[in-house]
């Protein structure tokens, strides 16, 4: 993928490093109805470690209470990620986030007219030196900054190269780009940050939201785009319809770019299974990556294909995500799949005679029952068709 500027062709150098900040533990946690325990935040964060993720957005020091008291727990455990700490553009919160012993804080505030009129009631200029401030006074504490642009997708282009341009100068170690409302396209995101890091030349973080069902597609854009850091959450946890989700970010950096990202992406499921039940979402047989279907094949052509070569429809190993190869047995199931069935996993071996007479009695049973089949369904089947054959009357 090329982007071709004024004087330049640019495209996804080889080698190209990209670091995941995980914010299950805070943007995650603000999904409609989800309360994550303390005790379950600090074993999310172990497992974020064990991924091996960046950085941790472990929560917001300023709510004060347990919420602070778990982040102090969370950098207590002397993890590898660097733990960050989220604020508003205020040095009464950046003195919270200090005293929790956080490595690192994000400094957020709204970039887009609609926001700074409606939501802060100020103006663009107060908003430049809200930031300017709070990016000094945390950078003088030795903090590692990210600053916010929130509803940056929806900011004046201008003000929002003047207002990274401001974070740079204040110290800022890199600017998060939120499409806070989920409105871009992975056309217009590339346009974005390629123009941003052409003007300002400081590191870009992606924090996407999912409201067209376009995070992923968007971070990975981003990323084609020079950004160097993408914003996830485990399962897509978030606000409304959710961020980028942590799994799909890595599988996609990794096997549809070309791009090294050092995980343990066989824990994924069962990161993915512990975090769903903490949240109380349940985790879709479809999801992407990670959801028990992905593995699982019934047609009869695609049962026929993976048990030739599991690549024929199967881009990475179950393995590789911690799940396990499925041939499920029901309407759409072909002879070969009954035959590796119940060779593999009953010890029997069926000619193909025997699986062509099983096959008729294995749809119509899935019809009737409107599923596929259990395994001891498929064995009465089977004691049926030795009756039958041993007494035809």
């Amino acid at each position: 993928m090329t982007y071709s500027g004024k004087n330049k062709d640019w495209f996804l150098e080889e080698g190209a490093k990209v670091h995941i900040v995980d914010t299950t533990l805070r943007d995650g946690e603000q999904t409609a109805g989800v309360v994550f325990a303390n005790q379950e935040k600090i074993q999310i964060a172990k497992y974020l470690d064990k991924i091996g993720v960046a950085q941790i957005e472990a929560g917001i020091p300023v709510m004060g209470g347990s919420e602070k008291d778990c982040i102090k727990a969370i950098v207590g455990l002397g993890l590898n990620a660097s733990i960050m700490a989220w604020n508003r553009a205020v040095i009464a919160d950046i003195k919270e986030s200090i005293d929790c012993g956080v490595d690192a804080v994000a400094i957020s505030i709204s970039t887009s007219d609609i926001h700074i009129e409606h939501k802060l009631q100020t103006t663009r200029e107060n908003v430049l030196k809200m930031m300017s401030d709070a990016v000094k006074f945390a950078k003088d504490n030795g903090l590692y900054v990210s600053v916010n642009a929130e509803d940056a997708s929806r900011s004046n282009a201008e003000f929002l190269t003047e207002f990274a341009l401001t974070a740079k100068h204040s110290g800022a170690n890199r600017l998060r780009f939120c499409d806070t409302v989920g409105i871009l396209t992975p056309l217009a995101t590339f346009r974005y940050i390629r123009t941003l890091i052409d003007a300002v030349g400081l590191d870009i973080e992606m924090h996407t939201h999912n409201d067209f069902g376009m995070a992923t597609a968007n971070a990975l854009s981003g990323v084609y785009a020079g950004a160097t850091h993408v914003g996830v959450t485990v399962n897509g946890l978030g606000e409304r319809a959710g961020n980028a989700c942590l799994q799909e970010v890595i599988m996609g950096l990794r096997h549809l770019m070309n791009v090294n990202v050092s995980s343990n992406t066989p824990m994924f499921r069962e990161v993915a299974e512990y975090v769903a039940q903490a949240s109380g979402r349940i985790l879709p047989v479809s999801k992407p990556i990670v959801g028990s279907n992905i593995f699982a094949h019934e047609s009869g052509i695609h049962g026929d294909g993976v048990l030739k070569n599991p690549l024929t429809y199967e881009v990475f190993t179950p393995e590789e995500v911690g799940l396990e190869r499925q041939i499920v047995i029901g309407k759409h199931s072909g002879s070969a799949a009954i035959i590796s069935k119940f060779h593999k996993e009953y010890g029997l071996n069926l000619g193909n005679e025997e699986a062509h007479i099983l096959l008729p009695m294995v749809r119509d049973m899935s019809i009737r029952l409107k599923r596929s089949l259990f395994d001891k369904e498929l064995m009465y089947l089977y004691e049926e068709y030795k009756r039958k054959k041993k007494n035809p009357k």
